[in-house]
């Protein structure tokens, strides 16, 4: 609201309401409070934050800040869209859409609350077999959903378990960068609660929408007449793709294959490697302590496809340009 307005608000008020009676103060309060919260105040309130010098001054300051963002939200993307994220499927169901189904039923306590769903990440079983799937839900989904162990699904699942961990790293590492600047501008709150498309859009913040692309796997019961319906839900984040990884390596017995050999590389090693190279990049050398939201990636000195081993000496760390430097080197 422009200072004029305001402050005539705050001196004129104090008069209306000693000339009015008890009964009327309060509808001119509510009046007082229905300009203040109409939208032309808001755009102008808007307006005249965004045109302040205080405003401009700590978006140029953050100018550094923003350009290091925007570049690793492009990283996020590229990681996203190189990334495959899909393993078995059910054959449940498969051929479903090919029929009409119709609950003809004249019972009095027919229900149709519960629908079975086909698709290729939902398995349609029986009750028990849901709640075994809950209890056990790796043994169930590598059942139900044809994940064979062997070398090829190792691979797979590797491949996914990769593209998932550095998504879920990077993803925080953005969601943390655009805490910092909005820590560093710290704009009235009516900003980022009305206005905040148009708040990043002057910081020149090239905001990301990429969230991590779980595969889900459900087993399904639903019972015929609709009346009732149970399901487990198995999402194949870090912690499960690691447990899926370590059952496939039991059962197949993988020696030093290179499928067998990132299937070690789970979310604790990759921890213990930056945590022994001191949170920095061994290549450039930048820190943590120096760039608290610097994206750190665990990389193979010498390639698991050339015979690489997942082993302490064989691993380092790099940041995400020097990592990106290494890949484009490699395809070279």
């Amino acid at each position: 609201m422009p200072k004029p307005l305001f402050i005539t608000l705050l001196i004129a008020t104090p008069i209306v309401l000693a000339g009015v009676s008890r009964n009327g103060w309060v509808g001119v309060l509510g009046l007082l409070l229905i300009i203040l919260a109409n939208p032309i105040i808001w755009i102008l309130r808007k307006n005249r934050y965004f045109n302040s010098d205080e405003f401009q001054r700590l978006r140029s300051e953050t100018a550094a800040v923003v350009v290091e963002h925007n570049e690793v939200v492009n990283y996020v993307a590229e990681i996203r869209s190189e990334g495959s994220f899909e393993l078995g499927t059910s054959s449940t169901g498969q051929h479903a859409h090919l029929a009409t189904f119709q609950n003809t039923s004249a019972w009095n306590n027919r229900r149709d609350r519960n629908v079975a769903e086909y698709a290729p990440h939902v398995h349609n079983a029986s009750l028990q077999v849901v709640r075994n799937a809950s209890m056990e839900p790796i043994k169930y989904m590598m059942k139900y959903f044809s994940i064979k162990a062997d070398q090829e699904t190792l691979a797979d699942v590797q491949r996914v378990a990769e593209d998932v961990s550095r998504l879920e790293e990077a993803v925080s590492n953005v969601q943390r960068r655009e805490a910092e600047i909005v820590a560093m501008i710290n704009p009235p709150a009516f900003i980022l609660k009305r206005y905040a498309a148009e708040f990043w859009a002057l910081v020149g913040v090239n905001l990301s929408p990429i969230t991590v692309p779980y595969p889900k796997y459900t087993f399904q019961y639903v019972s015929a007449g609709g009346n009732s319906g149970q399901s487990a839900d198995i999402r194949l984040d870090t912690p499960t793709l690691d447990a899926l990884s370590q059952v496939l390596v039991e059962k197949i017995r993988w020696a030093k294959s290179a499928a067998g050999q990132r299937a070690l590389m789970t979310a604790s090693l990759r921890t213990w490697i930056k945590t022994r190279d001191h949170h920095a990049c061994k290549t450039c050398g930048v820190s943590v302590a120096k760039e608290p939201h610097l994206l750190l990636e665990v990389d193979h000195i010498h390639p698991v496809s050339k015979g690489g081993l997942s082993v302490p000496e064989n691993l380092q760390t790099l940041c995400w340009r020097c990592n990106r430097s290494k890949g484009a080197k490699a395809l070279a």
